[in-house]
């Protein structure tokens, strides 16, 4: 998806109807974890540190370790 699909999506999520607003929004989640990963992937062959990508994240060095550390 491209970032004009991501902005797409966020529209959508902010619709009046529930059931469309819920739609976008599981595949806002599946999109973001997927560019999230790619970014995550791109920082490390850049031999960015667990803690930098961590403190970039919001998250501990611990949690993005665990989830990307095998990748």
């Amino acid at each position: 998806m491209s970032a004009g699909t991501i902005g797409t999506l966020a529209a959508e999520a902010g619709s009046d109807d529930p059931y469309t607003a819920l739609r976008a929004i599981a595949k806002l989640h599946s999109e973001l974890d997927r560019v999230e990963a790619v970014a995550v992937r791109r920082a490390r062959n850049q031999n960015a540190s667990w803690q930098l990508i961590a403190l970039a994240l919001g998250v501990s060095r611990q949690a993005v370790h665990k989830r990307y550390g095998r990748s």
